[in-house]
């Protein structure tokens, strides 16, 4: 089931499975911002990662002495939410452990998901509560996918990212067995990143420790952008296929996939999240066109 929340400038759908943003549109012009899904090239808009982002070496991790197995992102997308609560310009959606996430992770959770707007801004909202008997550990993610180009009739090389206060880029390279901890630099011209479709030739821009946590999605050919603001995620993935595929991930991270040569521990991955028992943990991250 989708569902819409909406007020006197944007409106918004969010599918009831993975909580899964699927459309954004500004009322003026009722563009879609939001990528379509199409399955030729990634059949996803935005999924939610939880609970880990990126992917485990082997696909498995170790939490007190026993070993799990967990695919890329983790469950969460893959998961059918229930609606908490709703308002014309607001929805809450809930997901509980159960037995069968249990087999993949060990711990006893809520986690809400809230969808709001604020003039002509879609804010994103994440509460975890930790109903273990121990610490919980967990990361947590945004994926969300946009056009790009914003119109078919535009040139997708027109388009860059806006950065703040930013001479370069911090990337950790993202290779086949896991992330590198030899930092590559990217520099930037005029706080712009220009975007082509080489930056993606080996996978995802894994970003850490910029200046600011706001960019900007734009182009030179129109009035239409997007701003992402993250001020509680440390990392920040930017993604698309370098075959062409039509569509820019702008992804707030907090977590990130394992690193080569990680012992697979839960609890050491680099950027992991803890709560102890009855804690609850907050953060959100704005979408603004």
């Amino acid at each position: 089931m989708i569902h819409k929340i909406e007020n006197g400038f944007i409106e918004v759908q969010i599918k009831e499975f993975g909580a899964e943003l699927c459309s954004l549109k500004k009322k003026n012009d009722d563009y879609e911002y939001m990528w379509q899904a199409d399955e030729k090239y990634w059949a996803r808009h935005s999924p939610i990662l939880f609970p880990i982002v990126g992917k485990l070496i082997d696909d498995e991790y170790i939490y007190n002495n026993k070993k799990y197995k967990m695919t890329q992102h983790g469950f969460a997308r893959d998961c059918l939410f229930k609606v908490f609560d709703k308002k014309t310009d607001e929805i809450i959606f809930r997901l509980q452990s159960s037995t069968k996430t249990l087999e993949m992770y060990p711990f006893k959770f809520e986690f809400f998901i809230q969808y709001k707007l604020t003039k002509n801004t879609l804010i994103i909202g994440y509460k975890v509560i930790n109903h273990s008997d121990n610490k919980m550990f967990f990361s947590i993610g945004a994926h969300p996918a946009f056009n790009w180009p914003f119109e078919n009739k535009n040139k997708t090389q027109e388009y860059y990212l806006q950065f703040q206060n930013t001479v370069k880029l911090e990337r950790l390279p993202l290779t086949s067995l896991g992330i590198s901890s030899d930092k590559k630099f990217i520099s930037l011209e005029n706080n712009k990143l220009k975007l082509n479709r080489d930056l993606f030739k080996d996978d995802a821009l894994v970003l850490e420790n910029l200046e600011t946590k706001s960019i900007v999605f734009k182009n030179n050919e129109n009035y239409k952008d997007i701003e992402i603001t993250f001020d509680n995620f440390p990392f920040l993935g930017i993604w698309s296929k370098p075959t062409g595929a039509p569509f820019l991930c702008i992804e707030p991270w907090y977590g990130i996939a394992d690193f080569i040569g990680h012992t697979k521990q839960l609890e050491e991955k680099k950027g992991i999240l803890s709560l102890n028992i009855n804690q609850i943990y907050e953060s959100n991250f704005q979408i603004t066109i």
